[in-house]
């Protein structure tokens, strides 16, 4: 019998001993898949991240947490979120599981953008990319200050892989300074800004698909008239936030001959943050010259 108890002993420890060797490491956690895969490249092998968003086809303003991601945001070093109401969510959590250990990176206090009508999508605010970069490692060297020369490295690394994104978008400006486009909502709004690009949609008809409600007629017809008469050189499409009204102007665009980009708000599947930024450039790029 003591044999017995003595083998269970030790099995248990074993398991609970391999439990903290795949639990080892700073624990992250990123209300989207874009913040978490930051995160993971500059953190490396010393940070475990967890993204709560991570479909493809998710509409990150519908979204409902869960009791996993409660507990996520409850054991978490380091919180990184959007802020500008993009992931409110996040906020409920944190406030559910108080801690005064848990660093937060609120993205939009980063870069210092609020107020009711601002664009939350900041991380296609490529000029900015750096300064999120570095806030987000000086989080991870606060909650781990053993490991705050790495994470310095990894941001430094980060920021260099971003020339060739850096170049794409400078590409465009130069040839398309004041080009006309649209978009069905403003998912990347800062990088037309970037590329000086000038985006002519309906604001009532962007703001009416981002709140998830239903256009004007007005505003609908002023968007196919654009449309219609070929008065922009492309339409940017949110391919994760579909409906009737947004799949009709996407038709009448291909019917009209003006090219369609479509992006995302989440990280596509098997992509890093800067090939999956770079393949968006690229495609807009092509439709501007086609």
């Amino acid at each position: 019998m003591r044999v017995r108890i003595v083998l269970v002993c030790v099995i248990a420890t074993m398991l609970a001993g391999c439990g903290r060797a795949v639990h080892s490491g700073l624990s992250v956690v990123a209300s989207t898949n874009v913040y978490g895969d930051i995160a993971g490249q500059i953190g490396g092998s010393h940070v475990r991240v967890t993204s709560i968003l991570t479909s493809p086809d998710a509409d990150p303003h519908l979204f409902e947490p869960g009791t996993a991601n409660g507990l996520a945001v409850a054991e978490a070093d380091v919180v990184i979120q959007n802020g500008a109401g993009y992931d409110a969510f996040m906020t409920k959590l944190e406030h559910a599981a108080p801690s005064s250990r848990r660093r937060v990176v609120t993205v939009a206090d980063v870069l210092g953008v609020h107020g009711q009508n601002t664009n939350p999508h900041l991380w296609y605010d490529v000029p900015k990319l750096p300064a999120i970069v570095h806030a987000i490692a000086a989080a991870l060297a606060q909650a781990d200050p053993p490991h705050a020369a790495a994470y310095t490295r990894g941001a430094e690394r980060f920021v260099a892989s971003l020339t060739p994104l850096d170049l794409a978008v400078a590409a465009i400006r130069r040839a398309h300074t004041g080009a006309r486009v649209a978009y069905t909502e403003p998912v990347a709004g800062y990088l037309l800004s970037a590329a000086g690009l000038r985006n002519v949609s309906p604001s009532g008809f962007t703001r009416a698909i981002e709140n998830g409600s239903e256009p004007a007629p007005s505003d609908v017809a002023a968007m196919s008239d654009l449309l219609s008469k070929r008065s922009v050189k492309a339409l940017l499409y949110n391919s994760q936030a579909i409906s009737p009204v947004t799949s009709r102007i996407r038709s009448e665009a291909t019917a009209a001959g003006v090219p369609v980009v479509g992006v995302t708000e989440t990280l596509p599947a098997h992509r890093t943050f800067q090939r999956w930024q770079l393949e968006q450039v690229r495609a807009l790029r092509l439709a501007l010259n086609g």
